[in-house]
């Protein structure tokens, strides 16, 4: 062991003259250790909040979709145009849809929802939402009856009314045309599965039919109006679609998830910035603790620190014997504060601490998601902040002169 190292962990073992600076030493520790914990679990929820909703947001939609860039009658021979798409490089599944703004009647009340043509196969291949149906089952939106199959979210068919095997009816004001104007079209579907995503957006608003149903109710022809892409790497999505739309033609532009949750998306990284500044004070105060508590047993040990310069020692070895005494405090208190923060993230997830009102947040507990790398670059930063506070101590012990003091003693 270097005799600096072994020195500087006598320091700070040794019973102090003054106990303000076994104090202040021990509020260093405290406070290092709070400040790395604190991070720790802060950008654990962040981390959780982007990583639910964007699980939640894409098993909903898909990676990329393209859109007509005027409203026009749809996409007609769908299923050739869908085929230029599938050799793309990074495409794994392409998927036609069908949208349009209804009115759905229930039991209870109307109420304002999105209806959404699919192709049962295609639609799994591309999304998630429909593989959180609680009730009922997709194959029998594939039953062709008199009666349309529709499938509702739970918290629509709450406030509807509906259950399994309702018959609702679904307004569309994109009617046929008629002498006296456009009227709206009235079609009747039958509940067939509700789904549960737990994302409240689209519990409370989307419907799916069939492609057949969806062009009867918005009174189109074999017509798409977007075709939805799953891609093998969804951050890819950016050039892919630039080689969707040269491939579409211009009267098509397509859009990514990126840009569809933008705002989402960067209010969460500002978060995360603002949470980074604000609770790295934490660490701030960390290090002028440990400058103080450097600087008082400097004056402690000055009479030491003679007799150590005097035998010998060179003035670069006092330097670090009290640069390691606040590296130690740094890293103790770094690590403390690290199995502290992963703990409580652990607990707090696992446990589901702190619960939410789903029908604000889109989801019913806070999620804790604690990654590895956030805890290497804390650590680093809160060591290095800690060794920066030491520096100005350190010199100070070096410009101790030996005879003065030694000769008063």
């Amino acid at each position: 062991m270097p005799v600096e190292l072994f020195i500087a962990r006598r320091y700070l073992r040794a019973k102090r003259k003054q106990a303000v600076i076994s104090v202040i030493t021990a509020i260093s520790i405290v406070g290092v250790a709070a400040g790395v914990m604190a991070l720790i679990v802060a950008l654990a929820i962040n981390n959780g909040f982007r990583q639910e909703l964007q699980d939640h947001l894409l098993g909903a939609t898909s990676h990329v979709n393209l859109l007509e860039l005027e409203r026009g009658r749809g996409i007609e021979n769908w299923p050739a145009f869908l085929g230029r798409f599938r050799g793309l490089p990074h495409v794994v599944s392409v998927a036609p849809a069908l949208y349009g703004q209804v009115m759905a009647s229930g039991p209870i009340q109307a109420k304002g929802a999105v209806l959404k043509g699919i192709d049962p196969a295609a639609e799994l291949q591309v999304g998630d939402l429909l593989r959180s149906i609680k009730q009922g089952s997709l194959d029998a939106l594939r039953d062709d009856g008199a009666v349309p199959g529709l499938i509702v979210g739970k918290r629509l068919a709450d406030e509807l009314g509906v259950r399994l095997g309702t018959r609702l009816t679904v307004v569309s004001p994109q009617g046929e045309l008629t002498p006296f104007g456009p009227a709206p079209s009235y079609k009747r579907f039958r509940v067939v599965a509700i789904f549960d995503s737990g994302f409240f957006d689209f519990d409370s608003l989307w419907t799916f039919t069939t492609l057949k149903a969806a062009q009867q109710t918005l009174s189109l022809g074999d017509v798409i109006n977007a075709v939805e892409f799953k891609l093998d790497d969804l951050y890819r999505a950016e050039p892919v679609s630039r080689e969707i739309e040269k491939i579409a033609g211009p009267r098509f532009s397509t859009t990514t998830w990126m840009e569809q949750n933008r705002a989402l998306l960067h209010a969460l990284k500002m978060e995360r910035v603002v949470t980074v500044v604000t609770i790295g004070l934490i660490e701030m105060v960390a290090a002028l603790n440990i400058l103080i508590s450097l600087v008082m047993m400097v004056m402690e040990k000055y009479r030491d620190i003679a007799i150590l310069m005097s035998m010998g020692m060179r003035q670069e070895q006092i330097r670090k014997i009290f640069m390691m005494q606040g590296t130690i405090i740094g890293i103790s208190g770094t690590a403390i504060g690290l199995v502290l923060g992963y703990g409580l993230s652990w607990l707090g997830d696992h446990y589901r601490w702190i619960r939410l009102d789903s029908d604000v947040y889109g989801l019913s507990y806070v999620p804790f998601r604690a990654q590895w790398w956030d805890g290497v670059w804390i650590a680093a930063a809160a060591v290095l902040v800690s060794f920066l506070a030491t520096i100005y101590p350190a010199r100070t012990a070096t410009r101790i002169a030996p005879v003065e003091v030694l000769r008063y003693e």
